[in-house]
């Protein structure tokens, strides 16, 4: 019996991560990278637009790409360095990721070299400037980070491939896609809880 609660706990903790992200959607001209230390890995086939976090605080790292004509049968690509922003995701909101896109490729190169990006939640006037930072490394616990990065599983070209982050923790960031065990996830939360906590949890189990 006591093992059958464990593990319904273990399951409602599992479903509580994946049932709370938001979506953020990335315009074709931003290709998102990493959040945090885990890696968004994107390939010519199958490209992510798409990326679910769950409440909380990220630092983003992303790049801009953009491809203007220059007369008949010739275009220009314009790129920026990768860079990092931090950004807010709240609860019950999707976002997309918002900016004025250059008239042309010189104002295309120029926008390169300091790029200005906007959050805006869907259905709302107002777009929140991202201002781009230097990555500061979380501590999360080693028990809730995932070992492997995000991979695109979509084998339709330029198709969406959502991305899904558990909740932060205190600590630092949990790991992307791939959860940890059920085993490893109780452990994680039992080192959180507090005294009082952990002899309630222990008397409701073995009711």
């Amino acid at each position: 019996m006591r093992k059958l609660v464990l593990l319904s706990s273990a399951l409602m903790l599992f479903n509580s991560f994946s049932s709370v992200a938001e979506t953020i959607h990335f315009p074709e001209e931003f290709v998102p990278l990493q959040v945090g230390e885990r890696l968004i890995e994107q390939s010519f086939f199958s490209r992510v637009d798409d990326v679910e976090l769950a409440p909380g605080t990220y630092q983003v790292k992303m790049k801009y790409t953009d491809l203007y004509e220059q007369g008949y049968d010739d275009h220009q690509v314009v790129e920026s360095e990768p860079f990092w922003v931090e950004l807010t995701v709240e609860s019950g909101k999707d976002y997309d990721l918002v900016f004025n896109r250059a008239s042309n490729a010189v104002a295309a190169e120029v926008f390169a070299e300091s790029p200005q990006v906007s959050l805006k939640a869907k259905g709302s006037e107002l777009a929140v400037p991202l201002s781009i930072v230097s990555y500061r490394a979380a501590s999360a616990p080693a028990q809730a980070v995932a070992s492997a990065p995000v991979a695109a599983t979509s084998n339709k070209p330029a198709t969406a491939v959502p991305v899904t982050l558990p909740a932060k923790v205190p600590g630092g960031q949990a790991g992307l896609k791939n959860m940890p065990s059920a085993a490893a996830m109780l452990e994680f939360w039992w080192q959180q809880a507090s005294p009082e906590e952990r002899r309630a949890f222990l008397q409701k189990v073995s009711n």
